[in-house]
């Protein structure tokens, strides 16, 4: 465990450095019954690149191996340059009209999403993964 002021430095240290500031967002989407190939055919074909269009990063995708969650639970970690970027790139990922027909397109025939989940996280400075 990092002392405090060390933590803290560290925090400044990526407060002045933009790679450092990323911050990832672990989203989890809850489906309604039956729905969740209809969602990952969605992120397959447009949700993923339209996150990219709108400056979100892309980092990776899970679906569960053990039931109940493996029917209807879609858990990914996406990133953003900042927070307040996230703001920003949700704001205009949600305004825009492909998105917006493509959502409508895929909700023809009912809602697929039940509920959504969403967790701000930064790196620790023990994480010695790529991301």
């Amino acid at each position: 465990m990092l002392p405090a002021s060390v933590w803290a430095a560290k925090r400044a240290e990526a407060s002045a450095n933009p790679a450092e500031a990323t911050v990832y967002e672990l989203r989890v989407y809850h489906t309604y019954e039956g729905k969740l190939g209809e969602l990952l055919t969605r992120f397959r074909e447009h949700t993923t690149k339209l996150f990219e269009k709108h400056g979100i990063k892309n980092v990776a995708y899970w679906t569960p191996v053990d039931e109940p969650a493996k029917s209807n639970l879609l858990i990914y970690i996406i990133a953003h340059p900042s927070r307040e970027a996230a703001v920003a790139n949700w704001k205009a990922f949600q305004a825009d009209p492909e998105w917006i027909r493509v959502r409508d397109q895929s909700e023809a025939n009912g809602k697929i999403v039940e509920r959504v989940e969403s967790t701000f996280m930064t790196k620790t400075d023990f994480s010695n993964f790529g991301l």
